[in-house]
């Protein structure tokens, strides 16, 4: 492996081999989210336990400050939205120039295996990788389902995964399922977890997040689960003890509870 790609894949996957991502690109097909809407202000108490920010172009020109920031892995597919025909039929949004000119650590697109834009979205991630493996720029490959979140089993995602890593990903985020690890056994790139849409319970949570590790993930790529939460900085800090730490989550749960028992809550509307 070249230097340059070891280099930034270090800065985002951590000496203990793990990662926690803190994902705030949801605006660009979901309009102003709810805790989303002021993004510099929802990052701001988290930043310090998060590994990475997955984020557009966009909202870090306007929200990130390049002083006290973490690596970035930059969104650059898009081009649908919540109230259009189809998630599905994205397409690469960011040039090669702008990717460099940004000195972003990392890219992440949407591939939707086993739709109508199937196609479209793995030529998208080939376009990718061969722009930014002459760079050196290592891309992760997010296996999105759109609105069918039925596809999320082990069969399906474990052919997402394959494909996406054929095609040359260097990581790959998806979504936990049950017998997770025939899922990441069949994928010879990191793996990370999706959160997807807000679990009910705290322990829910840590459960899946816990399992998913422990079946061969390196690591999470969770928003939701934490910034629309009551308490965001009890939420990121137990997750981070998951990831890092090897707290189970019972271990989790008691650590959130703690934190939460000293905090606001915050409310979003």
């Amino acid at each position: 492996m070249d230097w340059g790609m070891e280099n930034r894949l270090a800065q985002i996957i951590k000496p203990d081999g793990k990662c926690f991502f803190l994902p705030i690109d949801h605006g660009y097909f979901q309009g102003p989210t709810s805790c989303l809407e002021k993004p510099q202000e929802t990052i701001k108490p988290l930043l310090q336990y998060a590994d990475a920010l997955f984020v557009t172009r966009g909202v870090l020109r306007s929200a990130i400050d390049p002083a006290k920031t973490k690596p970035v892995i930059l969104r650059v597919s898009g081009g649908t939205s919540m109230v259009g025909e189809s998630l599905e039929n994205e397409m690469l949004t960011t040039s090669i120039e702008e990717i460099l000119r940004l000195n972003v650590t990392a890219v992440g697109l949407s591939v939707f295996i086993g739709t109508k834009y199937e196609k479209q979205t793995l030529k998208n991630l080939t376009d990718l990788v061969n722009m930014c493996e002459n760079y050196g720029i290592p891309v992760m490959a997010v296996t999105a389902v759109g609105r069918e979140l039925e596809k999320r089993d082990a069969r399906y995602l474990a052919l997402c995964c394959r494909i996406a890593a054929e095609l040359g990903a260097r990581v790959v985020k998806t979504y936990w399922c049950e017998d997770f690890d025939k899922v990441t056994r069949g994928c010879p790139v990191p793996i990370v977890m999706a959160g997807g849409p807000k679990c009910k319970t705290e322990i829910d949570v840590f459960n899946f997040v816990h399992d998913g590790i422990e079946k061969g993930a390196i690591g999470i790529n969770l928003g939701r689960n934490v910034w629309q939460h009551q308490y965001p900085v009890a939420m990121m800090r137990a997750l981070h003890a998951v990831v890092h730490k090897k707290a189970t989550p019972e271990d989790a749960n008691d650590l959130f509870n703690e934190i939460k028992s000293k905090s606001e809550p915050q409310e979003c509307k």
